[in-house]
C-alpha cells in the first residue's frame, strides 16, 4: 500500500488488519485489529489524526481527513459505506455510514446509528446512541429497532471475515481472456445479511 511518514509520524497498521494495497495512508493514522480499508481509501493523517479502532471498515474510495489538531474516529466495530468522507468526525461504536454520505467536524454520530446514503451531516452535529440519521442537511429521524442493528451487526461481521479473506487469498494477478466453462460463484457465508429496507 501506499504508506507515507510525515514529520516523524509513521502510519500504524495492526498485523490482524488489512488495507488494499491502493489505499493511501498519510502520517498520523492508526489502523486497529482487525479493521479493513478498502480499495482507493485515502486516510489523510497530515493535519489531524486518523484511527480506525477494533473491527471498524472504511470501504472503497472513502476520504477521512481532519483540520490541525483534531481526531477523525471511528470506534470499535464502525462500518463506514462505498464513497464516504469524513472529517474531523466521531463515529460512534457499532455505528454505520452509508455510502457517499459527508460527516463534518465535531460531528458526533452515536453508537448503534445508522446515517443513510448520501446524508450531509453538518459540523458540530450530534445524535443519540441508535438513530437513523438522514437527509441534507442530516437530522435524526427515529430511534433504529434491535432489528435494524441486528442487519447492521451482520455486515460488519462479514467484513471483519473478508479482512482475514484479504489476508490469506488475495493475489494480484492477470485477468482471464475469457470466463471459464461451469465457473464457480463465490460462497462466502450463510448467514449473509439481507438487504436492509431502510
Amino acid at each position: 500500500m501506499p504508506c507515507y511518514s510525515l514529520d516523524g509520524l509513521t502510519p500504524v497498521v495492526d498485523p490482524s488488519a488489512y488495507v488494499h494495497p491502493t489505499a493511501v495512508l498519510i502520517g498520523d493514522v492508526i489502523v486497529g485489529a482487525h479493521c479493513y480499508v478498502g480499495p482507493l481509501a485515502s486516510l489523510r493523517g497530515d493535519f489531524g489524526r486518523i484511527i480506525l479502532e477494533e473491527g471498524a471498515n472504511v470501504q472503497d474510495t472513502c476520504v477521512m481527513h481532519g483540520f490541525p489538531d483534531s481526531d477523525t474516529v471511528v470506534e470499535r466495530n464502525g462500518h463506514i459505506g462505498h464513497g464516504a468522507v469524513l472529517h474531523g468526525c466521531r463515529i460512534g461504536a457499532d455505528a454505520l455510514v452509508g455510502m457517499n454520505a459527508v460527516v463534518m467536524d465535531n460531528a458526533r454520530i452515536g453508537a448503534r446509528s445508522l446515517v443513510g446514503a448520501t446524508a450531509f451531516v453538518k459540523a458540530g452535529f450530534s445524535c443519540a446512541p441508535q438513530s437513523l440519521v438522514t437527509g441534507n442537511p442530516a437530522s435524526a429521524k427515529r430511534v433504529l429497532d434491535d432489528q435494524e442493528v441486528a442487519w447492521k451487526q451482520a455486515g460488519t461481521r462479514e467484513y471483519q471475515a473478508l479482512a482475514r479473506r484479504c489476508l490469506h487469498g488475495l493475489q494480484e494477478c492477470a485477468p482471464l481472456a475469457a470466463a471459464e466453462p461451469d465457473r464457480p460463484r463465490l460462497h462466502v457465508s450463510d448467514h449473509q445479511p439481507k438487504r436492509s429496507t431502510l
